[in-house]
């Protein structure tokens, strides 16, 4: 079974041939079953949509912000997939140098960080996206909820 179906890609016009960041932002988005295969796929997909912004619309990216940004996807989509039951939507946006990961799931309930506890194996997720993030959202949606971070490029 195909864990992932990309519902659009890569998306934007430069404004000048010259600028790191195009004029109009570039968007993509994938929906994920929830399947095991789910957080790997999405990983694959956000590397690719900054790989394609970074060769197509010569958006500039750094080796930094590609990890951090893979990072937070496999942080974000493996909670999707730990406590709710599917589908996941993923949305990709890159404007003002900075690249915004939003994760929709369907479980109405907060993500709230714990206090650090530094022998605590595990549930660490949300602490290591706050830290890496430039900005971090949660807010409940129409049957859900919807996680958004942004990084800078």
């Amino acid at each position: 079974m195909n864990s992932a179906r990309t519902t659009s890609t890569v998306s934007g016009n430069r404004a000048d041939g010259g600028c790191s960041v195009p004029a109009e932002p570039l968007v993509a988005a994938a929906e994920f079953d929830g399947s095991a295969g789910c957080i790997a796929a999405a990983r694959h997909q956000a590397a690719g949509f900054l790989t394609r912004a970074q060769a197509e619309h010569g958006v500039a990216v750094s080796a930094r912000a590609l990890d951090l940004t893979q990072l937070v996807v496999s942080e974000v989509v493996t909670n999707a997939c730990k406590y709710a039951p599917g589908p996941i939507r993923m949305d990709l946006r890159i404007a003002a140098a900075r690249i915004e990961v939003s994760v929709w799931d369907s479980d109405p309930v907060l993500p709230v960080a714990r206090t650090a506890e530094p022998g605590r194996v595990g549930q660490h997720g949300l602490e290591i996206v706050l830290a890496v993030a430039d900005a971090f959202e949660a807010r409940r949606e129409p049957r859900g909820k919807r996680i958004t971070v942004r990084i800078a490029l």
